[in-house]
């Protein structure tokens, strides 16, 4: 008996040779990515990601901006954490975004040069709680993707709100991202948080780049010893488990916090990057 291709719909009533045209055995997998700008010319895509809230994605990803800006990279920076954005802030930008025409927009710039494009750039007010449906938020990122005028970049960093959920999901699909960060820190949950998010990237079959720890220790002010404030670390061990490179630890730097409270984080120049940076010279 000539054997059945299980997955077309009536491979009870087929042979081999009626499969070889079946219509259900040529059509590819739908696609969901959507173009970019028109007048948009990015490199590289890159996301920062975690399984939880609260560990520091949007200090890791203005900091991996900052230092790629220092080496004359051309960088931008979309703020997908569309119910929480934190970015704008930080660089002390306000909007509105200007309108390049009736249906683009053109991203804000940072004192360094970083291009930027947030929610809060073009709300009349930037503190309104945004209380939208996951559908809707969706499209927003991918309207910053189509709609925003990016120009010329090396780098676009996506900086994605936590979790697993529509946004991680719509980027993933929707834009040709060249690989991910997984932010943590050194906490108990730390291998649930690593795990999540990296079983998600496998799932949408984009590279993981590698694991970044934040909030790593706390530099004693009068002696210089490290405090490990949330417990010590097993980030070593968890990358090495899951087969990453551990891209970076960052300590609890209070002057960090300072610069983006007063949004001047532009200042910032991170010295805990070396190890992403390395990692995205192999991009």
């Amino acid at each position: 008996m000539a054997e059945k291709d299980q997955n077309c719909a009536g491979a009870s009533a087929c042979d081999r040779e009626s499969c070889e045209g079946c219509p259900s055995r040529s059509a590819q997998p739908e696609s969901f990515r959507v173009d970019q700008n028109a007048h948009s010319s990015i490199g590289h895509v890159i996301g920062v990601v975690s399984g939880k809230g609260g560990v520091g994605k949007s200090l890791v990803t203005a900091s991996l901006a900052n230092a790629l800006a220092k080496t004359g990279a051309r960088v931008g920076i979309l703020d997908a954490d569309i119910t929480g954005p934190s970015i704008p802030k930080m660089y002390g930008l306000r909007g509105p975004a200007e309108a390049a025409s009736e249906t683009e927009f053109l991203p804000k710039m940072t004192e360094n040069g970083i291009k930027v494009m947030s929610l809060n750039l073009i709300m009349e007010d930037p503190e309104q709680a945004v209380i939208w449906r996951g559908p809707i938020i969706a499209g927003v990122v991918k309207q910053f993707w189509t709609d925003v005028v990016w120009g010329e970049l090396d780098y676009l960093l996506v900086d994605m709100p936590p979790g697993t959920g529509d946004v991680p999901l719509t980027v993933f699909q929707s834009l040709p991202v060249d690989g991910i960060f997984i932010v943590t820190s050194p906490q108990d949950l730390v291998q649930m948080i690593v795990t999540k998010a990296l079983n998600m990237a496998r799932m949408m079959d984009i590279p993981v780049l590698g694991v970044i720890e934040n909030y790593s220790w706390l530099s004693c002010p009068d002696c210089g010893r490290k405090i490990e404030v949330f417990g010590k670390s097993r980030i070593e061990e968890i990358a090495k488990k899951s087969g990453l490179p551990l891209a970076g630890r960052i300590p609890i730097e209070p002057a960090y916090a300072e610069k983006a409270d007063e949004g001047k984080f532009a200042q910032v120049d991170n010295a805990y990057m070396n190890g992403a940076m390395d990692c995205l010279r192999k991009v």
